[in-house]
């Protein structure tokens, strides 16, 4: 009977520990995404930037068309650092909360900030972001209705620093 108990309790321990192993590396895993496409959006490496997007997006958007866009974006603002929030896995979806700090530079000169969750899909093992693609992340959440009632959803919202104060950016508000 001692065998049995001692057996059972090894048993659950390790089945307990596995799963925390297992969602703190899809955690980890998901956190160095953001991170490298940060890193990447930085550096101006559109092109390996486009590798990490979901298949559906590569699928709308050729290779060259995702870089030009980027690189005519690029002359407006200047990425300067990320703050990664809280990171929320369930299954093959993931939601980042982050902060995005920068400069506006044309046509005024601003610090900036955005707080934005970044929404990620593991394909074919690997996590892909899908961010900014919101015809996939509508489609995700909609078909898996648990993961949006798991986790607040929230629009990006955009910042700029005034008299220093951040105040949010709304071009609709006059």
């Amino acid at each position: 009977m001692k065998k049995y108990v001692l057996s059972l309790a090894v048993l659950i321990f390790a089945t307990t520990f596995s799963a925390t192993v297992v969602k703190a590396s899809d955690q980890s895993d998901v956190r160095a995404t953001v991170q490298s496409v940060f890193d990447q959006l930085k550096s101006h490496d559109y092109g390996s930037l486009y590798d990490l997007l979901p298949g559906s997006a590569r699928s709308r958007m050729s290779r060259e068309r995702f870089v030009s866009a980027l690189q005519r974006a690029q002359d407006f603002y200047q990425l300067d650092r990320m703050e990664i929030g809280v990171t929320k896995v369930m299954g093959n979806l993931a939601v980042v909360d982050t902060v995005l700090y920068g400069r506006v530079v044309t046509p005024i000169q601003a610090e900036g900030k955005i707080v934005v969750q970044q929404y990620l899909l593991r394909e074919d093992g690997r996590w892909r972001v899908a961010t900014g693609d919101q015809s996939t992340v509508r489609k995700v959440l909609a078909a898996n209705p648990g993961f949006s009632k798991a986790f607040k959803i929230r629009q990006p919202k955009v910042y700029v620093k005034q008299n220093n104060q951040w105040v949010e950016f709304n071009p609709g508000r006059r």
